[in-house]
């Protein structure tokens, strides 16, 4: 009897987003557990936001109090490391991540087996750590730490400057607007149709969605 055909799950993401790292490392658990071929697709969250005339929740003043405090209680839940910096509104809103999301884009085209390991690395960063994640170093640093050499690191800042890069990077934020993005994480389910998710909560949904078992944020854990 043939093997069921794997589903493909997108994952349109931005590592300036503590949620979406959350999103992220319960879809990597599961990415050998289910039946799917998971997709990281590195967008740009400042242009969705734009695109999508949002406004960040951490702007609204009791939610964005709010929202540091469930970081917390997330990150408990989810076991993701998550530490927030001493100023959130310079890392996100000053700083952002335009630099960073091209380098992941050029890490991605040079070699897509990398890219799990530097987006950590950079959520390690700036979500753990309190470091920055812009700057040419700090991009160097995150590579070796995730398993890059010199060579390909060398590679993928020259090219992050360049053309084909910011057209990709372009392409996957695009993308993700067609299908109806507005913030980051976007989870794209391709079941008979392409059926879109948003945020690290909606797995439950998901799991019905492919047909699968969730089993809480770490599969076959009893906690």
């Amino acid at each position: 009897m043939a093997a069921p055909t794997r589903k493909t799950v997108e994952f349109f993401y931005d590592v300036v987003s503590p949620y979406t790292w959350f999103a992220f490392e319960v879809l990597c658990r599961y990415k050998n557990v289910w039946n799917i071929d998971l997709k990281l697709k590195p967008f740009f969250l400042g242009g969705i936001m734009n695109e999508a005339s949002n406004r960040p929740p951490a702007m609204v003043p009791n939610k964005g109090k709010y929202l540091f405090q469930e970081i917390q209680l997330l990150a408990k839940y989810f076991n993701v490391p998550v530490v927030p910096p001493k100023d959130p509104a310079e890392v996100m809103f000053v700083k952002g991540s335009l630099p960073t999301q091209r380098f992941i884009t050029a890490v991605d085209l040079l070699d897509s087996s990398k890219v799990e390991p530097v987006s950590r690395e950079l959520w390690m960063r700036i979500w753990n750590r309190d470091e920055d994640i812009i700057d040419p170093d700090s991009l160097k640093q995150a590579g070796l730490k995730a398993g890059l050499t010199d060579e390909q690191i060398k590679t993928c800042l020259q090219r992050m400057k360049e053309q084909p890069i910011k057209d990709r990077l372009k392409q996957y934020t695009n993308e993700a607007l067609e299908y109806g993005a507005f913030g980051s994480p976007t989870i794209i389910a391709h079941v008979g149709k392409p059926v879109m998710l948003f945020g690290s909560d909606r797995f439950p949904i998901l799991a019905q969605l492919l047909n699968e078992k969730w089993d809480g944020p770490i599969p076959g854990s009893k906690l």
